[in-house]
């Protein structure tokens, strides 16, 4: 009969954000969307005859550096660009309902730093990478959209198979790990739309309780636990 012993923990509302559910049907259309939407901005090539009268007419040895295209003014590339980007969506977010709770106007010098707009999307390729670098990612997401709307709340997509080689050949740099795409980019509304109707936003149970001001009690859980045979010491 085994023996079993009965063990005390604590059960902490502080638990993990997961991650929205995405079948891997609406992860292929997203990627697909993706990589039209950026080939929509990409200047046709004018031909091998255009860029040697080019070259003969200006000087040869200066290479023309091409000019940014419209889009990257609504687009951050990185964890790092994201992540403080979050950060400071996160406290305009909360000082916004702070202010409105106390019957008060928003103090818009919090958001006077910020004069883009939010994100609507963020992509993250996390196939192949470990989860410290990502696992921030859906609670951020879910503080700094707390004052948007319930249907223009920002959307969180992460692609579970490899497409970082992909997404890094459309964007024109070597590697990338995470997108976000801002709510006003243009002629990103097919895009966003497909998004939204097929990607949940975030929701975070604790973070609602916490704000309601009631008082939960500690929950102590008792679970029972099986106890192993002893190892035989050998002579």
């Amino acid at each position: 009969m085994d023996r079993k012993k009965i063990v005390h923990r604590l059960d902490t509302p502080f638990s993990a954000v997961e991650w929205p559910q995405i079948s891997q049907e609406d992860q292929d259309a997203i990627l697909e969307l993706i990589c039209q939407y950026r080939r929509t901005f990409v200047t046709p090539s004018k031909g091998k005859r255009k860029r040697k009268l080019t070259e003969q007419q200006g000087d040869a040895k200066t290479p023309q550096v091409p000019p940014a295209p419209e889009l990257a003014a609504y687009v951050d590339v990185g964890f790092s660009t994201i992540s403080r980007n979050l950060q400071h969506l996160s406290a305009v977010a909360i000082s916004k309902e702070t202010e409105e709770a106390k019957g008060g106007e928003h103090d818009e010098k919090v958001s006077r730093g910020s004069k883009k707009a939010p994100y609507s999307i963020i992509f993250v390729a996390r196939s192949g990478q470990s989860s410290a670098f990502n696992c921030h990612f859906p609670q951020m997401v879910a503080v700094a959209s707390k004052s948007q709307a319930k249907e223009e709340k920002m959307r969180l997509v992460g692609f579970s198979k490899s497409c970082e080689e992909r997404l890094a050949a459309a964007l024109g740099i070597p590697r990338v790990s995470s997108v976000a795409l801002r709510a006003d980019a243009p002629q990103a509304k097919g895009l966003v739309d497909f998004v939204r109707e097929h990607v949940a936003p975030i929701e975070v149970a604790w973070l609602q309780e916490a704000g309601s001001g009631k008082f939960l009690e500690t929950n102590i859980e008792a679970v029972p636990t099986k106890i192993g045979s002893k190892k035989t010491k050998s002579s």
